[in-house]
């Protein structure tokens, strides 16, 4: 069975999802709450494997362009846009969630 990816937005409205149950296979321990989910989880998966690749490549973003076939300026654009995605979803956390 393939892993399912987990949904950041609600289908229906649009907004985000709050995580409210956590289990573990191992030993059947179940902990219920109200979790945000951690930024990075609320990127979309395009934005996740971007990340993924920028890790990947230690940094770089010479390499970055060239495993993805993109020029420096398009890998750069990229990951400015990351970053002001990035800073908008913390900044919209309460400061108890940062």
């Amino acid at each position: 069975m393939a892993d399912k990816i987990m949904p950041s937005l609600c289908p229906s409205c649009g907004r985000a999802l709050t995580v409210v149950k956590l289990a573990c296979g191992h030993c059947d321990t179940v902990v219920e709450g109200r979790f945000r989910l951690p930024v990075l989880a609320r990127l979309d998966p395009a934005e996740q494997a971007f990340v993924v690749r920028f890790l990947r490549s230690s940094g770089s973003l010479k390499d970055l362009a060239r495993h993805c076939g993109i020029s420096y300026p398009t890998v750069r654009n990229r990951l400015d846009a990351l970053i002001e995605k990035t800073e908008q979803l913390e900044a919209g956390a309460p400061e108890e969630e940062r």
